[in-house]
Protein backbone atom coordinates (compact mmCIF):
# COMPACT_ATOMS: atom_id res chain seq x y z
CA UNK A 1 0.00 0.00 0.00
CA UNK A 2 2.84 2.39 0.83
CA UNK A 3 4.51 1.63 -2.52
CA UNK A 4 1.27 2.45 -4.37
CA UNK A 5 0.92 5.77 -2.55
CA UNK A 6 4.48 6.69 -3.57
CA UNK A 7 3.83 5.89 -7.23
CA UNK A 8 1.56 8.42 -9.05
CA UNK A 9 1.01 6.07 -11.95
CA UNK A 10 -0.18 3.32 -9.63
CA UNK A 11 -2.56 5.77 -7.94
CA UNK A 12 -3.97 6.83 -11.29
CA UNK A 13 -4.41 3.20 -12.38
CA UNK A 14 -6.17 2.36 -9.11
CA UNK A 15 -8.54 5.32 -9.54
CA UNK A 16 -9.33 4.26 -13.12
CA UNK A 17 -10.14 0.71 -12.02
CA UNK A 18 -12.46 1.95 -9.29
CA UNK A 19 -14.10 4.40 -11.70
CA UNK A 20 -14.82 1.59 -14.15
CA UNK A 21 -16.33 -0.54 -11.38
CA UNK A 22 -18.43 2.42 -10.25
CA UNK A 23 -19.76 2.92 -13.78
CA UNK A 24 -20.46 -0.79 -14.07
CA UNK A 25 -22.54 -0.87 -10.89
CA UNK A 26 -24.39 2.30 -11.90
CA UNK A 27 -25.25 0.65 -15.22
CA UNK A 28 -26.25 -2.56 -13.44
CA UNK A 29 -28.57 -0.66 -11.09
CA UNK A 30 -30.10 1.33 -13.94
CA UNK A 31 -30.60 -1.84 -15.99
CA UNK A 32 -32.27 -3.62 -13.04
CA UNK A 33 -34.68 -0.72 -12.49
CA UNK A 34 -35.39 -0.61 -16.23
CA UNK A 35 -36.22 -4.34 -16.34
CA UNK A 36 -38.46 -4.03 -13.27
CA UNK A 37 -40.34 -1.04 -14.70
CA UNK A 38 -40.63 -2.66 -18.13
CA UNK A 39 -42.09 -5.80 -16.56
CA UNK A 40 -44.57 -3.73 -14.56
CA UNK A 41 -45.61 -1.74 -17.64
CA UNK A 42 -46.09 -4.90 -19.71
CA UNK A 43 -48.17 -6.59 -17.01
CA UNK A 44 -50.37 -3.54 -16.40
CA UNK A 45 -50.66 -2.98 -20.15
CA UNK A 46 -51.78 -6.55 -20.72
CA UNK A 47 -54.29 -6.17 -17.88
CA UNK A 48 -55.69 -2.99 -19.43
CA UNK A 49 -55.88 -4.39 -22.95
CA UNK A 50 -57.74 -7.50 -21.83
CA UNK A 51 -60.00 -6.04 -19.16
CA UNK A 52 -60.71 -2.42 -20.13
CA UNK A 53 -63.32 -3.24 -22.84
CA UNK A 54 -65.39 -5.04 -20.20
CA UNK A 55 -65.58 -2.09 -17.81
CA UNK A 56 -69.12 -0.75 -18.07
CA UNK A 57 -72.08 -0.07 -15.84
CA UNK A 58 -73.43 -3.59 -16.20
CA UNK A 59 -70.14 -5.12 -15.02
CA UNK A 60 -70.12 -2.96 -11.89
CA UNK A 61 -73.79 -3.47 -11.03
CA UNK A 62 -74.19 -7.19 -11.80
CA UNK A 63 -73.61 -9.98 -9.25
CA UNK A 64 -71.48 -13.03 -10.09
CA UNK A 65 -72.97 -15.55 -12.47
CA UNK A 66 -72.18 -18.91 -14.01
CA UNK A 67 -72.39 -17.19 -17.38
CA UNK A 68 -69.27 -15.12 -18.01
CA UNK A 69 -71.19 -12.66 -20.21
CA UNK A 70 -73.59 -11.89 -17.34
CA UNK A 71 -71.11 -11.98 -14.43
CA UNK A 72 -70.19 -8.79 -12.59
CA UNK A 73 -68.40 -7.57 -9.46
CA UNK A 74 -71.20 -5.84 -7.55
CA UNK A 75 -70.95 -7.97 -4.41
CA UNK A 76 -67.14 -8.06 -4.61
CA UNK A 77 -66.45 -4.33 -4.70
CA UNK A 78 -69.14 -3.58 -2.12
CA UNK A 79 -67.69 -6.28 0.13
CA UNK A 80 -64.16 -4.90 -0.32
CA UNK A 81 -65.25 -1.39 0.65
CA UNK A 82 -67.18 -2.57 3.71
CA UNK A 83 -64.36 -4.83 4.91
CA UNK A 84 -61.77 -2.06 4.47
CA UNK A 85 -64.09 0.37 6.30
CA UNK A 86 -64.16 -1.95 9.31
CA UNK A 87 -60.41 -2.51 9.04
CA UNK A 88 -59.60 1.20 9.08
CA UNK A 89 -62.09 1.90 11.86
CA UNK A 90 -60.50 -0.75 14.09
CA UNK A 91 -56.82 -0.63 13.13
CA UNK A 92 -56.06 3.08 12.85
CA UNK A 93 -57.26 4.24 16.31
CA UNK A 94 -55.80 1.18 18.05
CA UNK A 95 -52.50 1.37 16.16
CA UNK A 96 -52.00 5.08 16.72
CA UNK A 97 -53.00 4.84 20.41
CA UNK A 98 -50.64 1.91 20.97
CA UNK A 99 -47.81 3.77 19.25
CA UNK A 100 -48.39 6.87 21.37
CA UNK A 101 -48.45 4.87 24.60
CA UNK A 102 -45.33 2.87 23.80
CA UNK A 103 -43.36 5.95 22.76
CA UNK A 104 -44.59 8.58 25.22
CA UNK A 105 -45.98 6.81 28.29
CA UNK A 106 -44.54 3.31 28.65
CA UNK A 107 -41.58 3.02 31.05
CA UNK A 108 -38.27 2.24 29.33
CA UNK A 109 -37.43 -1.24 30.61
CA UNK A 110 -36.99 -4.81 29.41
CA UNK A 111 -40.74 -5.29 29.08
CA UNK A 112 -40.91 -2.48 26.52
CA UNK A 113 -37.94 -3.98 24.67
CA UNK A 114 -39.71 -7.35 24.59
CA UNK A 115 -42.90 -5.75 23.23
CA UNK A 116 -40.94 -3.85 20.57
CA UNK A 117 -39.24 -7.02 19.33
CA UNK A 118 -42.54 -8.88 19.11
CA UNK A 119 -44.34 -6.05 17.30
CA UNK A 120 -41.53 -5.88 14.74
CA UNK A 121 -41.67 -9.66 14.27
CA UNK A 122 -45.46 -9.61 13.89
CA UNK A 123 -45.13 -7.19 10.96
CA UNK A 124 -43.43 -9.99 9.01
CA UNK A 125 -45.68 -12.89 9.96
CA UNK A 126 -47.40 -14.55 6.93
CA UNK A 127 -51.00 -13.45 6.54
CA UNK A 128 -52.32 -17.03 6.70
CA UNK A 129 -51.29 -17.13 10.38
CA UNK A 130 -53.60 -14.21 11.09
CA UNK A 131 -56.35 -16.08 9.27
CA UNK A 132 -55.90 -19.11 11.52
CA UNK A 133 -55.84 -16.87 14.61
CA UNK A 134 -59.04 -15.13 13.51
CA UNK A 135 -60.70 -18.47 12.73
CA UNK A 136 -60.05 -19.70 16.24
CA UNK A 137 -60.82 -16.47 18.10
CA UNK A 138 -63.42 -14.50 16.14
CA UNK A 139 -65.29 -17.41 14.53
CA UNK A 140 -65.14 -20.18 17.13
CA UNK A 141 -64.73 -18.35 20.45
CA UNK A 142 -66.58 -15.06 19.90
CA UNK A 143 -69.09 -16.75 17.51
CA UNK A 144 -69.00 -13.89 15.02
CA UNK A 145 -69.21 -16.32 12.13
CA UNK A 146 -67.95 -15.74 8.58
CA UNK A 147 -68.98 -12.10 8.57
CA UNK A 148 -67.77 -8.70 7.43
CA UNK A 149 -66.94 -7.86 11.05
CA UNK A 150 -64.71 -10.92 11.32
CA UNK A 151 -62.97 -10.08 8.04
CA UNK A 152 -62.40 -6.44 9.01
CA UNK A 153 -60.98 -7.35 12.42
CA UNK A 154 -58.76 -10.00 10.84
CA UNK A 155 -57.23 -7.52 8.42
CA UNK A 156 -56.98 -4.98 11.26
CA UNK A 157 -54.80 -7.44 13.20
CA UNK A 158 -52.74 -7.92 10.05
CA UNK A 159 -51.89 -4.23 9.62
CA UNK A 160 -51.74 -3.21 13.29
CA UNK A 161 -47.98 -3.86 13.65
CA UNK A 162 -47.25 -1.75 10.57
CA UNK A 163 -49.27 1.19 11.92
CA UNK A 164 -47.76 0.89 15.40
CA UNK A 165 -44.19 0.86 14.09
CA UNK A 166 -44.88 3.77 11.72
CA UNK A 167 -46.52 5.78 14.51
CA UNK A 168 -43.60 5.25 16.86
CA UNK A 169 -41.04 6.20 14.23
CA UNK A 170 -42.98 9.33 13.30
CA UNK A 171 -43.29 10.42 16.94
CA UNK A 172 -39.64 9.63 17.60
CA UNK A 173 -38.62 11.94 14.74
CA UNK A 174 -40.18 15.00 16.44
CA UNK A 175 -37.42 17.13 18.06
CA UNK A 176 -37.29 16.93 21.83
CA UNK A 177 -37.21 20.70 21.99
CA UNK A 178 -40.88 20.87 20.98
CA UNK A 179 -41.84 18.78 24.00
CA UNK A 180 -39.64 20.84 26.32
CA UNK A 181 -41.08 24.09 24.96
CA UNK A 182 -44.64 22.88 25.55
CA UNK A 183 -43.83 21.74 29.08
CA UNK A 184 -42.12 25.07 29.75
CA UNK A 185 -45.33 27.03 29.14
CA UNK A 186 -47.35 24.71 31.41
CA UNK A 187 -48.82 22.17 28.97
CA UNK A 188 -49.57 18.71 30.28
CA UNK A 189 -48.19 15.61 28.62
CA UNK A 190 -51.46 14.90 26.80
CA UNK A 191 -51.79 18.54 25.69
CA UNK A 192 -48.27 18.35 24.30
CA UNK A 193 -49.09 15.16 22.41
CA UNK A 194 -52.48 16.32 21.10
CA UNK A 195 -51.48 19.88 20.13
CA UNK A 196 -47.90 19.36 18.95
CA UNK A 197 -46.63 15.78 18.63
CA UNK A 198 -49.58 14.28 16.75
CA UNK A 199 -50.05 17.12 14.22
CA UNK A 200 -46.34 17.18 13.40
CA UNK A 201 -46.06 13.39 13.12
CA UNK A 202 -49.30 12.85 11.16
CA UNK A 203 -47.45 12.64 7.85
CA UNK A 204 -45.40 9.65 8.99
CA UNK A 205 -48.42 8.03 10.62
CA UNK A 206 -50.42 8.30 7.40
CA UNK A 207 -47.54 6.68 5.55
CA UNK A 208 -47.94 3.62 7.76
CA UNK A 209 -51.69 3.67 7.22
CA UNK A 210 -51.18 3.83 3.43
CA UNK A 211 -48.87 0.80 3.49
CA UNK A 212 -51.20 -1.17 5.77
CA UNK A 213 -54.42 -0.45 3.88
CA UNK A 214 -52.76 -1.24 0.56
CA UNK A 215 -51.71 -4.62 1.90
CA UNK A 216 -55.16 -5.30 3.35
CA UNK A 217 -56.93 -4.51 0.06
CA UNK A 218 -55.05 -7.23 -1.77
CA UNK A 219 -55.10 -9.95 0.89
CA UNK A 220 -56.83 -13.23 0.14
CA UNK A 221 -55.37 -15.99 2.33
CA UNK A 222 -56.72 -14.86 5.75
CA UNK A 223 -60.18 -14.16 4.30
CA UNK A 224 -60.37 -17.58 2.68
CA UNK A 225 -59.34 -19.11 6.00
CA UNK A 226 -62.19 -17.46 7.91
CA UNK A 227 -64.77 -18.52 5.33
CA UNK A 228 -65.15 -15.78 2.72
CA UNK A 229 -67.47 -16.89 -0.07
CA UNK A 230 -66.26 -17.29 -3.65
CA UNK A 231 -69.77 -16.95 -5.08
CA UNK A 232 -72.34 -14.65 -3.50
CA UNK A 233 -75.21 -12.99 -5.36
CA UNK A 234 -76.78 -10.78 -2.66
CA UNK A 235 -75.66 -7.60 -0.94
CA UNK A 236 -75.56 -7.05 2.82
CA UNK A 237 -78.28 -4.95 4.40
CA UNK A 238 -77.82 -1.22 3.81
CA UNK A 239 -76.20 0.69 6.70
CA UNK A 240 -78.80 3.47 6.36
CA UNK A 241 -82.58 3.03 6.52
CA UNK A 242 -85.62 5.25 6.34
CA UNK A 243 -86.88 4.78 9.89
CA UNK A 244 -85.49 5.53 13.35
CA UNK A 245 -82.68 5.06 14.36
CA UNK A 246 -81.83 5.41 10.63
CA UNK A 247 -78.58 3.46 11.05
CA UNK A 248 -78.31 -0.32 10.88
CA UNK A 249 -75.34 -2.49 11.82
CA UNK A 250 -76.79 -5.75 10.57
CA UNK A 251 -74.45 -5.58 7.58
CA UNK A 252 -71.56 -6.32 9.94
CA UNK A 253 -72.87 -9.88 10.36
CA UNK A 254 -73.47 -10.56 6.66
CA UNK A 255 -71.46 -13.07 4.61
CA UNK A 256 -69.14 -11.46 2.12
CA UNK A 257 -66.72 -11.73 -0.74
CA UNK A 258 -64.00 -9.33 -1.90
CA UNK A 259 -62.36 -8.49 -5.21
CA UNK A 260 -59.21 -10.64 -4.80
CA UNK A 261 -61.32 -13.71 -4.00
CA UNK A 262 -63.64 -13.02 -6.93
CA UNK A 263 -60.63 -12.73 -9.20
CA UNK A 264 -59.19 -15.99 -7.88
CA UNK A 265 -62.50 -17.72 -8.53
CA UNK A 266 -62.57 -16.53 -12.15
CA UNK A 267 -58.89 -17.24 -12.83
CA UNK A 268 -59.32 -20.83 -11.63
CA UNK A 269 -61.94 -21.49 -14.33
CA UNK A 270 -60.81 -22.78 -17.74
CA UNK A 271 -63.02 -20.56 -19.91
CA UNK A 272 -61.22 -17.63 -21.54
CA UNK A 273 -64.20 -15.33 -20.88
CA UNK A 274 -63.71 -15.67 -17.12
CA UNK A 275 -60.02 -14.80 -17.53
CA UNK A 276 -61.10 -11.53 -19.15
CA UNK A 277 -63.51 -10.93 -16.27
CA UNK A 278 -60.63 -11.45 -13.85
CA UNK A 279 -58.52 -8.91 -15.76
CA UNK A 280 -61.31 -6.34 -15.55
CA UNK A 281 -61.71 -6.98 -11.82
CA UNK A 282 -57.94 -6.56 -11.46
CA UNK A 283 -58.18 -3.11 -13.03
CA UNK A 284 -60.90 -2.16 -10.55
CA UNK A 285 -58.82 -3.43 -7.63
CA UNK A 286 -55.78 -1.52 -8.91
CA UNK A 287 -57.79 1.71 -9.26
CA UNK A 288 -59.35 1.19 -5.82
CA UNK A 289 -55.93 0.71 -4.23
CA UNK A 290 -54.48 3.72 -6.01
CA UNK A 291 -57.51 5.79 -5.02
CA UNK A 292 -57.14 4.96 -1.33
CA UNK A 293 -53.41 5.67 -1.54
CA UNK A 294 -54.00 8.96 -3.35
CA UNK A 295 -56.44 10.12 -0.69
CA UNK A 296 -54.02 9.24 2.10
CA UNK A 297 -51.09 10.87 0.28
CA UNK A 298 -53.15 14.04 -0.20
CA UNK A 299 -53.99 14.15 3.51
CA UNK A 300 -50.33 13.54 4.35
CA UNK A 301 -49.32 16.41 2.07
CA UNK A 302 -51.83 18.74 3.71
CA UNK A 303 -50.59 17.86 7.18
CA UNK A 304 -46.95 18.32 6.22
CA UNK A 305 -47.70 21.63 4.49
CA UNK A 306 -49.34 22.95 7.66
CA UNK A 307 -46.26 22.17 9.80
CA UNK A 308 -44.25 25.25 10.70
CA UNK A 309 -41.26 24.46 12.89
Amino acid sequence: MIDILRNPLAIRASIEVRTRWEKFFIFLGFFSVFIALLTLVLLVGDLLLRGAPLLNWRFFMSPPSGDAAEAGILTAWVGSLLVILVTITVAVPLGVAAGIYLEEYAPKNWILDFIEINITNLAGVPSIIYGLLALGFFVYILKWGESILTAGCTLALLILPVIIVATREAIRAIPQGIREGAYAVGASRWQTIADHILPYSMGGILTGVIVGVSRALGETAPLVTIGALTFITFLPEAPLKGEFPYISFKWLWSPFTVLPIQMFNWVSRPQEEFQVNAAAAGIVLLVLTLGVNAAAIYLRYRFRKSIKW
